[in-house]
């Protein structure tokens, strides 16, 4: 029996990313758009444009069957989610999708049903699917760069919870904060000392130049930290504590079998083996099992996890069905 293929869209702030996957998981074809700013009805249009774009791709491709080449059901990530009391977009950085139905107008737009979910979690589930947490039964994924998101999978589904907001744990506060830390920074959220202040790429920056007057970039503070300069190395320290801090208390209440990390602020010198080192302190338990590993697609996650929101035996139905089904569901 031949495995489904899958299409996913990684929807950012300022690029539009798709991929088609083989049965086998491999991306066969791959396109990037720029994101228009701003513009809700440009950026439904650009998706659209963009996948019929990549199927016309594979189309006439040596190898490819009429089955791999027909119009395939569609993964969106996007940074935000759909609220479950609206139908409409909530909680993005993006802020012209807010309040938009945005499934079922790319729904409409295609002739096709369309799979949302957040970006961190198509992120987790792509790395739970065949990537570096494969094998983990239950895993969180953290998403470290400008922000701090997260997603959690179980037995290789997504969990999600009524308020759509599973794996949000870079909006709750700074677990026992000290000194300086409180009352914390201001986050965009309303509320100050969150997570995501802290331990974010700006709460690195922050924090450095809360010590010297500097702004400076993170590449450029583990340059200094690498060179011996002091204040840089301890501002990376303080961050592995908080990561760690942060991580410990998610451990506390899940009891993940793998947390895998990924965002720019993943691949700082020596960050995995620092948290394992913290961790041991804030965890309650006498030993510490739970994996801590790096992406295995890197920036590639975010649209092979939004292919894999639609499950092998959904597929199979819609093609079935004939693809009658033309309403917009949110993973």
């Amino acid at each position: 029996m031949m495995r489904p293929w899958r299409l996913g869209i990684d929807l950012g702030g300022t690029k539009i990313e798709a991929a088609i996957l083989d049965g086998n998981g491999r991306i066969r074809v791959r396109r990037r758009v720029p994101t228009p700013q701003g513009d809700y009805g440009a950026t439904v249009r650009a998706v659209a444009d963009l996948v019929r774009t990549v199927e016309s791709e594979l189309t006439g491709r040596e190898g490819e069957t009429g089955a791999e080449r027909g119009a395939l059901p569609v993964g969106v990530g996007i940074p935000g989610t759909i609220s479950p009391a609206t139908g409409l977009v909530k909680n993005a950085n993006s802020v012209c999708m807010i309040g938009h139905p945005l499934d079922r107008d790319l729904a409409e737009a295609l002739g096709r049903p369309v799979r949302l979910a957040n970006d961190a979690d198509c992120f987790t589930l792509s790395e739970a699917t065949d990537g570096a947490a494969q094998g983990g039964r239950v895993v969180f994924g953290v998403i470290l760069g400008t922000g701090v998101g997260g997603g959690i999978v179980i037995d290789g589904h997504l969990v999600n919870g009524p308020n759509a907001i599973t794996g949000e744990w870079g909006h709750n506060p700074l677990p026992s904060p000290w000194g300086e830390e409180v009352p914390g920074p201001n986050c965009y959220c309303g509320r100050s000392g969150c997570i995501e202040t802290f331990c974010s790429g700006p709460g690195i920056t922050r924090s450095y130049g809360e010590r010297t007057g500097l702004t400076l970039s993170v590449e450029e503070i583990v340059r200094r930290a690498e060179t011996g300069e002091e204040t840089a190395q301890e501002t990376l320290r303080r961050h592995t504590d908080r990561l760690a801090r942060s991580l410990a208390t998610v451990i506390n209440i899940l009891d993940p079998h793998v947390v895998v990390l990924g965002g720019g602020v993943s691949h700082l010198p020596g960050l995995v083996a620092g948290i394992r080192a913290c961790w041991r302190r804030y965890i309650f338990s006498d030993r510490v099992a739970t994996e801590l590993v790096l992406a295995q697609y890197g920036d590639s996650s975010g649209v092979r996890g939004a292919a894999w929101l639609w499950p092998a035996n959904e597929l199979g139905r819609i093609r079935d069905e004939g693809m009658r089904d033309e309403g917009g569901t949110t993973a």
